[in-house]
């Protein structure tokens, strides 16, 4: 079974890309995930992609399954999920078509599921909420490519499906590097779940502090713009995964509060 999960969000699968071996749709104590998980290979590693919006973006970002998602993963013996996904900029220097390997976030979430442990107490330490063993492969393989890229930056989740107001996202660009709707409690849920997780976020826009009005024509424009980035990064980066990583401890954070599913 795959090693290595892709939750995918707006744009993002490649079908020219991707050697489809099988699908699988499993159930879950969550209901379904958001849609059939594709088995199969990209530059021969064997990977599960999901599709986070469903097939036909059916699930907007605060209806998203991301329970069923990520436990759905874990099902399958996935251990790292990467997760592509469209963010806007907060600041000057982070443009348009850059791609954001981001390390921390803030949540500005209000009222989603937000753990697996809802029967009891389970404190999941989450200082540093992406795999830094992870990180560093996608890292490496941005600056060879020659793309523009930022290692490290700041990700506010907002409730969704609305973008920002003005005001919101003036607020925002105090704290933040870039804003979108679905990180949040998607890299929780893979920590809980003992996975190694990695956002790779593409900038759209420069939200709505820069005088400009966001839509969601404009978001997937760019992530068409962006796909063969997506994908070549994908295609450096997987063998350079499925090979080895250094040691990290997101399985162990998740061992040390009592955080074990099933």
């Amino acid at each position: 079974m795959p090693r290595i999960g892709i939750i995918g969000g707006s744009g993002v699968y490649n079908p020219d890309r991707f050697e489809l071996i099988k699908k699988e749709f499993p159930d879950t104590p969550y209901g379904k995930p958001s849609g059939e998980i594709l088995v199969g290979k990209i530059n021969g590693v064997e990977v599960a992609f999901l599709p986070r919006h469903g097939g036909s973006h059916g699930y907007p970002p605060h209806m998203i399954p991301y329970r069923a998602n990520v436990w759905a993963m874990k099902s399958l013996g996935v251990e790292i999920i990467i997760s592509p996904c469209a963010v806007g900029s907060l600041k000057e220097d982070y443009r348009p078509e850059d791609m954001v390997i981001v390390d921390q976030f803030i949540d500005f979430t209000k009222g989603r599921d937000y753990t697996f442990f809802d029967d009891r107490t389970v404190h999941i330490s989450l200082p540093e909420p992406f795999c830094p063993s992870v990180t560093k492969v996608f890292a490496d393989a941005a600056r060879e490519m020659g793309i523009r890229h930022h290692v490290g930056g700041t990700y506010v989740c907002i409730e969704g499906p609305r973008f920002s107001t003005r005001a919101e996202s003036r607020m925002f660009r105090q704290h933040a590097d870039v804003i979108g709707m679905t990180l949040v409690p998607e890299c929780q849920l893979a920590r809980e779940a003992g996975m190694c997780y990695c956002s790779l976020a593409t900038i759209t826009d420069y939200d709505s502090w820069k005088e400009e009005t966001v839509d969601v024509q404009m978001v997937f424009d760019t992530m068409a713009k962006c796909l063969a980035n997506i994908t070549r990064i994908l295609e450096i980066a997987l063998p350079r995964i499925e090979s080895g990583l250094e040691p990290c401890s997101c399985a162990e954070a998740a061992e040390s509060c009592g955080a074990k599913l099933g």
